[in-house]
This record gives C-alpha cells, structure tokens and sequence, in this order.
C-alpha cells in the first residue's frame, strides 16, 4: 500500500512540477526565442567556419548584389557584408555576456557587503544611489569617454551602469535572511561571516 502512495506522489509531483522543456514548448513565443538564440549563439561560435575575413576589401566588387559568392552583398569598398554581420554578432555575445557576468559579480558582492555589514550599507548603497541617478546611456558615454576606445572599457562602462540594479535587490534579500533563525543560531554557534555569507 505505501508502495502505491509513493508512486502517487512522485507522479503528482512529476505533474505539479513540469520540466524545463515542457515549459519551453509550452509558449510558441518563448520556443521562437530560444530558437533565435541558439542561432545566433551558433552563429558566434561558429564565425570563423561560415565566414570570411570581414575586413577583407576587394575594390573591383563592390556593392554587388547579395549572391552566391556574397550572401549580403558587399558595402562600398567590397567588403563582404555577411562576414561583418556574423562577426559583428559574435563581438555582441561577447560583450553581453561579459557585461551581465561582471555586472553580476559586482552587484552580488556589494548587495551582500551593503545588507550583511550595517556600517557599510550607507556608504555602499549612498555610490550605488549616485550610480543610478545619472541616465544609463549618459553614464555609459561618460565612462567611456573617460576611459577610452576599446571592448574591455565598453563591458566596464555597461557593467558600472547595470552593477547597482543588482547590489539593490541582492541587499535587499540579504537584509530578509540575515534576520532569520538559522542565521542567528549559525551565529550563536560561532559560525564565521564569511561562512555565513558563502551559505
């Protein structure tokens, strides 16, 4: 008998609980979506197999109409468009998923030192308030007329103006759970902050 309600269990907690592929097929627009980035993140990777060198110039072919030899064409100096499309793609994950890594990790240490240290949350929050009152695309510009052309300084600018946003909800979870039992009887164990904060 127990037997049979085990299995019960696990299949009402199999049907309560759908898989993450159940989900994605789910919706036709979130399955669009993740078909359009899986493409473009194949297209990335793969940039140096399905296309050429994108600076390459060839004056006797330019602005032909998309072909065979060209799939876009070329622009007013013979350069393949299609190459520069796909690598401009592949910079753009890149960049993107450098900003949201850095922009994360930043976020997440200062969230955490602003709502786990109390002397600290002033001082940490007060920046990341001073961070969020400029406009993003004027802090972004700011930063990296400041900084100068390159694509580590662009994941740094984006990274600074997104950083804050993240430190904001992270300090806020911080803030609920430092306050709960099994904080403080971790606490009253002797537990270190460091350990408390890596659980």
């Amino acid at each position: 008998m127990s037997v049979i309600v085990l299995g019960r269990a696990e299949a009402a907690t199999r049907v309560g609980r759908p898989g993450w592929l159940v989900l994605l097929t789910r919706r036709k627009t979130t399955l669009v979506g993740a078909i359009l980035m899986t493409v473009m993140l194949a297209i990335g990777v793969l940039a140096p197999l399905i296309a050429g060198d994108p600076a390459h110039m060839d004056v006797s072919g330019r602005l032909t109409a998309p072909g065979r030899a060209h799939w876009f064409g070329t622009d007013d100096v013979g350069r393949d468009v299609w190459s520069r499309v796909v690598y401009g793609a592949r910079l753009s994950l890149l960049v993107g998923g450098a900003v949201v890594a850095v922009s994360f990790m930043v976020g997440i240490v200062c969230g955490v030192v602003a709502g786990y240290y109390r002397r600290l949350d002033n001082v940490v929050m007060r920046v990341m308030d001073g961070l969020m009152a400029f406009p993003a695309i004027v802090l972004a510009i700011a930063l990296m007329a400041a900084l100068g052309p390159s694509v580590v300084n662009v994941i740094v600018a984006i990274a600074v103006v997104y950083s804050p946003r993240v430190a904001r909800v992270v300090r806020g979870s911080v803030l609920v759970i430092r306050e709960t039992s099994y904080v403080e009887a971790a606490r009253a164990l002797g537990a270190s902050d460091l350990v408390l904060i890596a659980r």
